[in-house]
């Protein structure tokens, strides 16, 4: 899968859920982690990142949303329930995406709503916990953007194989190409 993603969380208060997220987000292959605003206990993180996720994952800590950053080029992508979200299974994932998720019973600060390049939220009767939102939103991002072979019309696993990538010619062939039929070009009018 191309680009990169990371995933965080504002003011979040149980690190139970910080270690979960973060531990599900080392193991999707997330590039960062970060978290705005937040108030758990850092040493009690380890109880739920068995994988210490802090250790193999660089971790930016922000105050409020006035300190926050993202690299360039990263499109800022919020996952709460609003109306004007667009349904997560409608969404085209950013090739280079954070994801930030609301803190456990509230909803993210309008003023990171206001950062946002996109606000999705997850299809569902009520919300669900902080770190399975961020699972859901993960492995979908995993699902649209990875090769995978395309699902069969039945139950049961893919009826095809996964198709081999195509690749073009490489760039400096495409370049001699070009020459070429620009000389050819400029040769076809001559008369020497």
């Amino acid at each position: 899968m191309k680009g990169y993603f990371a995933i965080g969380v504002q003011g979040l208060s149980k690190a139970q859920n910080a270690g979960t997220l973060f531990r599900t987000a080392h193991a999707f292959g997330a590039s960062f982690v970060f978290t705005v605003g937040e108030s758990y206990d850092h040493k009690k993180l380890n109880q739920s990142d068995t994988s210490n996720t802090l250790r193999n994952l660089p971790y930016y800590r922000f105050d409020g949303p006035r300190d926050f950053r993202l690299p360039d080029g990263c499109t800022l992508v919020g996952v709460e329930l609003v109306e004007e979200a667009v349904a997560l299974p409608s969404f085209r994932h950013p090739r280079q995406a954070a994801y930030i998720l609301g803190p456990e019973r509230n909803s993210l600060d309008p003023e990171i709503v206001g950062l946002c390049d996109h606000v999705v939220q997850i299809p569902m009767k009520f919300c669900v916990n902080v770190g399975i939102a961020g699972a859901i939103v993960m492995y979908d991002r995993l699902i649209s953007l990875g090769r995978f072979a395309p699902r069969p019309t039945m139950p049961g696993g893919p009826a095809e194989p996964l198709p081999e990538p195509v690749f073009g010619a490489p760039l400096w062939m495409k370049k001699q190409r070009r020459r070429e039929r620009r000389a050819a070009e400029e040769g076809v009018g001559r008369t020497d």
